[in-house]
């Protein structure tokens, strides 16, 4: 079965493409992985496993997180506020999810560095 990575991020925005910019070089380095760009508003068919790349406000180092928890999530005022946090967190509330991995990356960090990093936290998945 081949791994389904999803990819947040929007390329129009320079503080949150990294994730859909490194995509590609990420498809090549690992062809038996499938890199999805999701937008975190649409509704998703999750897989039991998921992982997640994204860009992370206030992040100083790439880190993997396997709790949302560890996360702080915005005001919602409105629907324009349901961020990819918050769907995570209603997977989570669902008991959609059963694992849930998020590669966190700063919002200011090279591709070539992050490609990096999200490689070697994709080859220390079990």
């Amino acid at each position: 079965m081949t791994a389904t990575v999803f990819v947040f991020g929007n390329p129009d925005v320079p503080g949150d493409s990294l994730p859909v910019r490194i995509a590609p070089a990420l498809r090549l380095a690992f062809p038996d992985m499938l890199f999805v760009h999701k937008d975190p508003n649409e509704e998703w068919d999750v897989p039991e496993e998921l992982t997640v790349i994204d860009a992370v406000a206030d992040l100083a180092e790439p880190q993997v997180f396997d709790d949302l928890d560890r996360f702080s999530g915005g005001p919602l005022v409105s629907l324009h506020d349901f961020d990819a946090y918050a769907n995570l967190m209603l997977l989570k509330k669902l008991k959609r999810l059963k694992r849930l991995r998020v590669i966190g990356l700063p919002l200011r960090m090279t591709e070539d560095a992050a490609v990096a990093a999200v490689s070697a936290a994709l080859r220390a998945i079990p």
